[in-house]
C-alpha cells in the first residue's frame, strides 16, 4: 500500500489525482512527528511506500519557530524512514546558499542560510540514514492551481493593481506541481537500494521572480505593469538563495525522465485556473 503524507498540499493534491488507491493523510489523520503513531499506522495499513509531501514551509516564520520547523522537517522524515517503508521525500533548493553561479548538482555541498533550509537538509540526512530505499527530490518555486503560491498571488494582485514591484535578482526555476507528480510516478516502480540518493527536479529553463511575474501577467491577459526591484528593497526575515537553479541531469538519466520548460508548465496551470 502507498501512503501520501501532506496530501492537502500542492504536490500532495496532484499526486492524489494520479494515485487514487493511495492512503491520503495530512496532520489531522497522521502526526508524522509521533514515531509510535507512524509505526502503528504503517503496520496497520500494510504500507510499503511513503511519499512524504508534509513539511513546515513558512520560510520567514521558521526563523522564529525553528523548534516546530525541526519537528516537522527533521523528526517527521526520520520517523517515516524508520518505519521500514520505501520513502520518496520532497526537499528544497533552500539547502544551498545561492552564492553559486552554475546549476547546483545533488552532490554539491549544501550550505543553508535559513532555519527552513537547515531543517530541510537535516531531514534529508535522516531519511538517507534510516531508509533502506529512498529517493530525495529537491525542488524549487513550486506552484499549482491549489493552495497559496506565487502564480495565484500574482494573478490576484494583477487583477487588483495597475503596477507591482517584484524582485529581479533572485534566479531559479518555477516548478509546476503536476509535472513533479508525473515524474514521481515514473520513479516509483524504478526505486531500489542501488539508486537511493538525492535528486533534483524543477521544470527546465531559468528566470527571475520578475520574469516569472511578467509571464504570468502576459499569459493571463492582465494589464498590470511589473517593475523590477532588488531584493534589498523588499526585506524578508529569512535569507533567500539568490541563485538556486538545480541541475537535473541525474534524475533524467537515472529514471529516464523528460522535463518540460517552465513556460509550458505555467500554461497548463493557467488553463486549470
Amino acid at each position: 500500500m502507498l501512503l501520501i503524507t501532506g496530501s492537502n498540499g500542492q504536490l500532495g493534491t496532484e499526486l492524489s489525482k494520479l494515485l487514487p488507491q493511495a492512503i491520503l493523510t495530512d496532520v489531522a489523520e497522521l502526526d508524522i512527528t509521533d514515531e509510535a503513531a507512524v509505526k502503528d499506522f504503517v503496520i496497520a495499513n500494510d504500507v510499503d511506500t511513503i511519499i512524504n509531501c508534509a513539511a513546515y514551509t513558512a520560510v520567514d516564520k521558521a526563523e522564529d519557530d525553528e523548534i516546530l520547523a525541526a519537528k516537522i522537517n527533521i523528526d517527521g522524515p526520520r520517523n517515516l524512514a524508520k518505519s521500514g517503508a520505501k520513502v520518496v521525500h520532497i526537499s528544497t533548493d533552500y539547502v544551498f546558499d545561492g552564492l553559486g553561479h552554475k546549476p547546483y548538482k545533488p552532490e554539491d555541498e549544501a550550505h543553508p542560510v535559513s532555519a527552513y533550509g537547515r531543517t530541510k537538509l537535516a531531514g534529508e540526512q535522516e531519511v538517507l540514514k534510516y531508509a533502506a530505499e529512498a529517493v530525495i527530490i529537491r525542488t524549487a518555486w513550486l506552484y499549482s492551481p491549489y493552495g497559496n503560491n506565487f502564480v495565484k498571488t500574482m494573478r490576484r494582485l494583477g487583477a487588483e493593481k495597475e503596477s507591482l514591484n517584484v524582485v529581479t535578482d533572485q534566479i531559479g526555476t518555477p516548478t509546476y506541481a503536476a509535472d513533479l507528480a508525473h515524474a514521481i510516478m515514473q520513479i516509483l516502480p524504478q526505486m531500489n537500494a542501488a539508486n537511493k540518493g538525492v535528486y533534483h527536479f524543477t521544470n527546465e529553463g531559468v528566470c527571475s521572480w520578475y520574469d516569472f511575474a511578467r509571464k504570468i501577467m502576459e499569459l493571463s491577459s492582465l494589464k498590470c505593469q511589473v517593475n523590477p526591484i532588488p531584493s534589498d528593497a523588499y526585506p524578508t526575515k529569512a535569507t533567500r538563495p539568490f541563485y538556486s537553479v538545480l541541475d537535473k541531469s541525474k534524475i533524467k538519466q537515472t529514471f529516464n525522465i523528460e522535463i518540460e520548460h517552465w513556460e509550458e508548465g505555467l500554461k497548463k496551470c493557467l488553463k486549470q485556473l
